[in-house]
C-alpha cells in the first residue's frame, strides 16, 4: 500500500502529496488520527484528506485507513526476491512460489473494492446493452488478454482480445460511446496500449486499464485497477505481474457472473460441460 502511494505521489496534486508524505512518515499514526488532525498536521483541509484517499484508489478516509491499518499491522510474510543465475532448482522453487504468495497477500491488503465495482458496473452495462466488450494486450499481457476473453466467454459474453497494435488502434477507431475496452499492462509504458487506449477513449468508450499506480496507462483511462508488485519487469519473464493480472480477470468475471445471476448461467454452463463430454475419454 506505502508503495502504491509512493508510485501516485508525481501525480497528486500538491495538497493531497502533503497528505501522502504524511502517511508514508508514520502510517500507524495517521490510521488512528481523526480526520480534523490529520487535516492540521499536513496543512490541508478535511475535503483533501478524503480527496487524496479516493485520488489513490479507496472509496474514501474509512476505506484507506482500514486497509492501512491491515497493511502495516499483518505486514506480508515474504519479500520478494529475484531469482539468480547461480540459484538451485530449489531455490528457484522456493523464490518463485513465495513471490507469489506475497503478491497475493500484498493485493488482498491494499485492493480497492471500489475500483473492481466501478470496472463491474462498467463491463455489466456493455453486456446488457449488447455492445462492443474487448481485451487489449500485448507481449505477456497480450496472453492476459486473451485468457480474460475466454472467462467471458464462458459467461454468455461476447469478446474480442487484440495483441497486435494495430488491431488494437483499428479496433479502438470503431469503436462508440458504450463500448467497453479492458487493457493490461504490467509497465503502464506501452505505446501501443497509450495509443489504443486514448483512441478508444475519444470514441466514447469505457477504459478500464489493469497496471501498475503511477504508470501513464493508469491515468490514461477512466476506470483504473491498481496492479502493483515489486517484481522488476525488465528482469527474465514476468511472472508475478502475469499472475495477479491473471487473478485480477479472475475476480471480475467472478463479480459479472454473480451479478448476471445464477438463474441465466447455470443452464448455460450445464449445456456447455454436457457438449463438452464427448471431448474427453470416459
Amino acid at each position: 500500500m506505502l508503495d502504491r502511494i509512493k508510485a501516485c505521489l508525481p501525480s497528486l496534486a500538491p495538497a493531497e502529496q502533503r497528505v501522502a508524505k504524511l502517511v508514508l512518515l508514520d502510517p500507524r499514526s495517521f490510521a488512528l488520527m481523526p480526520v480534523s488532525e490529520l487535516a492540521d498536521r499536513a496543512h490541508v483541509s478535511k475535503p483533501t484528506v478524503v480527496r487524496f484517499c479516493r485520488s489513490v484508489g479507496y472509496d474514501g478516509l474509512s476505506d484507506f485507513k482500514l486497509k492501512l491499518a491491515g497493511s502495516v499491522s499483518e505486514g506480508v510474510p515474504f519479500i520478494h526476491r529475484s531469482v539468480d543465475a547461480d540459484d538451485k532448482t530449489s531455490d528457484i522453487m522456493v523464490k518463485v512460489i513465495d513471490n507469489t504468495v506475497a503478491a497475493f497477500l500484498k493485493y488482498r491488503n491494499d485492493a480497492s473494492s471500489s475500483a473492481i465495482d466501478k470496472a463491474v458496473d462498467a463491463l455489466l452495462k456493455a453486456y446488457h446493452a449488447g455492445r462492443r466488450i474487448e481485451f487489449f494486450g500485448v507481449g505477456n499481457s497480450g496472453v492476459v488478454a486473451q485468457d480474460a476473453q475466454h472467462k467471458f466467454f464462458r459467461l454468455g459474453i461476447n469478446g474480442v482480445a487484440y495483441s497486435d497494435g494495430h488491431m488494437q488502434v483499428m479496433s479502438a477507431s470503431l469503436l462508440q460511446p458504450g463500448d467497453c475496452v479492458l487493457v493490461i499492462s504490467n509497465s503502464g509504458r506501452t505505446r501501443d496500449l497509450m495509443d489504443s487506449t486514448d483512441i478508444a477513449r475519444k470514441n466514447g468508450a469505457t477504459t478500464i486499464v489493469i497496471t501498475a499506480s503511477g504508470s501513464p496507462l493508469a491515468s490514461a483511462g477512466d476506470i483504473h485497477v491498481a496492479a502493483d508488485h515489486p517484481e522488476g519487469f525488465d528482469r527474465y519473464s514476468p511472472m508475478v505481474s502475469r499472475l495477479l493480472h491473471l487473478m485480477i480477470i479472475d475476480i471480475l468475471a467472478t463479480c459479472v457472473a454473480l451479478r448476471i445471476g445464477s438463474d441465466k448461467l447455470q443452464p448455460l454452463l450445464r449445456d456447455m460441460k454436457n457438449n463438452l463430454r464427448s471431448k474427453r475419454y470416459a
